[in-house]
């Protein structure tokens, strides 16, 4: 799913985005959008899949998926935490400024998150799918790809930004409406058929 959701992105972002952006009646500077999309969309598949391939090539597949993934999990934790760490304390300061255009922008955030994860996991259910599609599909359809977003965000119209601002205040409400709706999708399991 990740890699579906992946390569969707890589065709569909930089439309999607100069066509906003269009409407917004803004320049669409393609070539900012697209040096994102290959950074932030394209590089990290292939560089994954990649190692993959010669990771199970030297040392098997065993040894890739019970001590390589097992080694990488903390790591990627902690990169996780690092960049919203960095992005807080570049932006701390206008964020506690500014309370009520942070809320005004997580608000509708926080709505359209919960709307897209219900749409997906109610979806789900009714074509029957199975807990371990329904959820991850349902979480994947509801992320908001704030890394892509905050990389765009920057280098388009720059650090300072209050599009760049709306980013980093994206990160703020989803990261805990993502663990929240992890642990919705954990107390109904029971909702959705095993796994065939």
């Amino acid at each position: 799913m990740v890699a579906v959701n992946s390569l969707t992105m890589l065709v569909l972002y930089g439309v999607l985005g100069g066509y906003l952006l269009g409407v917004g009646q803004l320049p669409v500077p393609w070539q900012a959008m697209l040096l994102s999309i290959a950074i932030y969309v394209a590089l990290p598949p292939v560089a994954g899949f990649a190692s993959r391939k010669l990771i199970i090539r030297s040392k098997g597949e065993e040894w890739f998926k019970e001590k390589f993934l097992h080694f990488l999990t903390p790591i990627t934790i902690i990169a996780l935490l690092t960049t919203l760490v960095l992005l807080f304390s570049f932006k701390g300061e206008v964020i506690a400024a500014n309370p009520l255009t942070i809320f005004y922008i997580a608000v509708p955030l926080f709505i359209q998150t919960i709307m897209i994860f219900a749409l997906g996991y109610i979806a789900a259910r009714f074509l029957g799918l199975s807990y371990d599609m329904a959820a991850p599909a349902a979480m994947i359809g509801a992320s908001n790809h704030f890394e892509v977003a905050i990389a765009t965000a920057v280098m388009i119209f720059g650090l300072s930004s209050e599009a760049a601002l709306a980013t980093v205040v994206s990160v703020l409400i989803e990261v805990p409406v993502m663990l929240m709706l992890v642990k919705f999708c954990l107390k109904t399991q029971s909702w959705f058929a095993t796994k065939p």
